[in-house]
This record gives structure tokens, C-alpha cells and sequence, in this order.
């Protein structure tokens, strides 16, 4: 074959050669960045498994605190109620709004069904001091800030989360998880839910794993529903209308106002 003959095939080999090396080369220099997740995608990413906390005699209360309860009638309490060391005259619910027992330091508690005993009241709120402690002292979480202090519509996996500031929740949320999975969230501030959000558990999730550790003050808006153990450093409030499936372990006061409350079982 004629050398004349050999250059058309030999052009049409090398653009060809050169074509595929192209398209190889072309797709690992592709610098388009992929789109930054959603707070909901990033968050619904977590897989830390977590211990739970450990409540000691707190666990037996629905309400727990330091500084006494406050009360507009009528409430509604499923389980034990108590108060330390503030005497039982700050303990405002009335006993036909109690489906448990009213625990108090004296006898100034409501009669007739209170209870006077306040060595098991002193270890169930040192206890509680205990598991505040462990909780907010809990390092490496799995999400910093999420949402910048704000989480509503997002959907959460078990985890460790730690705001530096305060938390709000303007819209609902959902945990979503197993019946073992624990959820710890840390709030350096206040701790604020709008009137009727909810917390929302699917897949399973038990409020009694669910601890909510605020350093702030923590308002559960107006007919609101929320779900998990609150362990506050400072007081704790529910607006009028408000449930909740947990408990509300204050290291100062707690305020009702018709509220539904239900210690998990």
C-alpha cells in the first residue's frame, strides 16, 4: 500500500484516539460542585449511636422540680408530681388534677393526697442535677448549629446535636428513628416552640429516649405538642393548651396552664 493511501486511515485512528482521551479527560475535570444538601438532607444523615441517660429517681416523675409548679386549672398530670427544696405550698395543681402521686419536703402540700417525703425527693432531684450534667457534658456531636438555631420542617435521625445559642422550633419537626435510637440536644439558650407545632416520632421513636437540655428557659407555645424528656436548667413553661408526652425535670420552676402532660412508660 501506497504511503499516500495509509495518511487518510491514520487521521481518521488519531481523531478518534484523541476524541475518547477527550471525553475521558473532560469528565474527571469536571469542577461543577455538586448542590449544597438541605438542612433536612444533612441532618437526616446522622447515625450516631448514643447511651441514653441515666435519670435515677428523677425517671418516676412527670414533673420534677425545684422551685414548686404553677397551675391554671385544670390540668391534667399522668405521673408523679414533686417539688425540692421549696416547701409543698409552691406546688399549685390540685390532686384531682393528678393521675399519680404529689410528692412534698412538708405538709403544706395539696391535700389530701400529697405525700411528705423529702429524703426520696432530695435524691430524685440530686439525680436529676446528675443527668443534666451528663447530658449537657455529652462532646464530639453529631450536628453543630444545625439550622442556625432553627429546625422546624426538618426531618431528625438519632444523634447528638449542640446549639451554641438559642433553639427555636417554628414549624413541626419529626425524629424519626427505632424504639431504642436516643436523640440528645443540647441548647447553650433558650429553648422556644411555636403555638400549635408538634414533635412528631416516626419509625418507631419512644419519648422516653428523647432528651431535650437546655441551659435557657424552654416555652412550649399555646396548644403546641411536644415530646421527650426536657431536663431544664432554669424554668420550664407550657402555654395555655399545651401537651406533652414526657417530662418536665426543671432546675427551677415549672408553670402549667390547662395543660396535658404524660410521664412515657
Amino acid at each position: 500500500m501506497k504511503l499516500q493511501n495509509l495518511f487518510p486511515f491514520s487521521a481518521i485512528l488519531l481523531a478518534a484516539l484523541m476524541t475518547g482521551c477527550s471525553s475521558k479527560l473532560d469528565s474527571n475535570l469536571d469542577t461543577t460542585s455538586p448542590s449544597a444538601p438541605t438542612n433536612s438532607t444533612v441532618a437526616a444523615a446522622a447515625a450516631s449511636v448514643i447511651p441514653g441517660v441515666d435519670l435515677g429517681l428523677a425517671s418516676n416523675f412527670a414533673i420534677l422540680s425545684k422551685a414548686g409548679v404553677t397551675d391554671v386549672y385544670k390540668s391534667t398530670v399522668t405521673g408523679d408530681v414533686g417539688s425540692s427544696p421549696i416547701t409543698g405550698a409552691a406546688i399549685l395543681l390540685s390532686c384531682p388534677e393528678v393521675v399519680g402521686t404529689i410528692y412534698s419536703v412538708d405538709a403544706a402540700g395539696p391535700l389530701p393526697s400529697s405525700v411528705n417525703n423529702p429524703s426520696m425527693l432530695s435524691t430524685a432531684v440530686s439525680n436529676m442535677e446528675a443527668a443534666y450534667t451528663d447530658a449537657a457534658g455529652r462532646i464530639n456531636p453529631d450536628f453543630l448549629n444545625l439550622g442556625a438555631g432553627s429546625i422546624g420542617s426538618l426531618t431528625l435521625t438519632p444523634g447528638l446535636y449542640k446549639w451554641t445559642s438559642t433553639l427555636t422550633i417554628p414549624t413541626d419537626v419529626t425524629l424519626n428513628g427505632g424504639p431504642n435510637d436516643v436523640f440528645i440536644f443540647q441548647v447553650a439558650g433558650t429553648l422556644t416552640m411555636a403555638s400549635a407545632v408538634k414533635v412528631i416520632l416516626t419509625g418507631g421513636v419512644q419519648a422516653k429516649n428523647i432528651y431535650w437540655v437546655a441551659a435557657g428557659a424552654v416555652t412550649l407555645g399555646t396548644t403546641s405538642h411536644f415530646e421527650g424528656n426536657i431536663l431544664g436548667k432554669t424554668g420550664i413553661n407550657l402555654q395555655t393548651g399545651a401537651t406533652m408526652n414526657g417530662r418536665m425535670l426543671a432546675q427551677t420552676a415549672v408553670t402549667l396552664e390547662m395543660n396535658t402532660v404524660v410521664k412515657p412508660l
